[in-house]
């Protein structure tokens, strides 16, 4: 999802504040406005006479004849400013996607390249997992951007989405490419097969650590490393 358009943001005023006692923020946050970012720290403002400016965050520079004539930190700059610190739109340097899995908004590097995903969906390579089916500790590899009813098992005639273990998740859940741990010290005849092998999850059935599960998770990673 990219930016929204002015057309497309509804123009409205900002819940009250506590403490804001002078007047051009009060009509900042009062005042019925769309603020939409254009990127590079530019936004559009847009106020309820229907009159659009722009809105230089950085710079703290706008095109309105307040700060033009005046020389004022006009409301358009202090409701642009607001809206980000209220995390409504993205600050300067970041751009509004949508969540690859959930669809949630989020806030990504201008430059980043997809997929992208929010916080609670993205398992970080290397970070530590349960498998909520079976309680096992995992290491994750990678965050794909496939749905698990898309990506097909080795060796198998099914997807991810249809292996027997999956069903209840969603099928268009993003998949998920994690290891089981290898137990550090072990020398390469030491390692079974499966310390080697990808496995491809459904995002939903991996766990956080210390997020339940249903099983008694006692396992720790102290001892072990991820093979590469």
């Amino acid at each position: 999802m990219g930016n929204t358009t002015a057309s497309e943001r509804t123009r409205a005023s900002l819940p009250p504040a506590g403490r804001v006692t002078d007047a051009r923020s009060q009509r900042a946050r009062m005042e019925r406005m769309a603020v939409t970012p254009l990127g590079g720290g530019v936004y559009e403002v847009e106020g309820q006479s229907g009159n659009a400016y722009s809105v230089d965050l950085p710079g703290g520079r706008c095109t309105c004849p307040d700060h033009n004539f005046r020389g004022v930190r006009c409301k358009h700059i202090r409701r642009v400013a607001m809206e980000v610190n209220e995390g409504l739109v993205p600050p300067p340097g970041k751009r509004a996607v949508a969540c690859r899995n959930c669809g949630e908004e989020t806030f990504v590097d201008e430059t980043a390249e997809g997929p992208h995903f929010c916080e609670e969906c993205e398992l970080d390579p290397g970070e530590a997992v349960v498998d909520r089916e079976t309680g096992d500790l995992l290491v994750v590899v990678r965050t794909t951007g496939r749905r698990a009813d898309e990506v097909e098992i080795t060796d198998r005639d099914y997807t991810v989405a249809a292996y027997p273990n999956n069903e209840q998740y969603r099928p268009d859940d993003v998949v998920v490419e994690a290891m089981y741990p290898v137990p550090a010290g072990l020398g390469s005849d030491d390692l079974k097969p499966h310390h080697l092998r990808r496995y491809s999850f459904p995002r939903g059935r991996l766990a956080r650590r210390g997020e339940a599960t249903g099983h008694d998770d006692q396992s720790e990673l102290a001892d072990f490393e991820v093979a590469e």
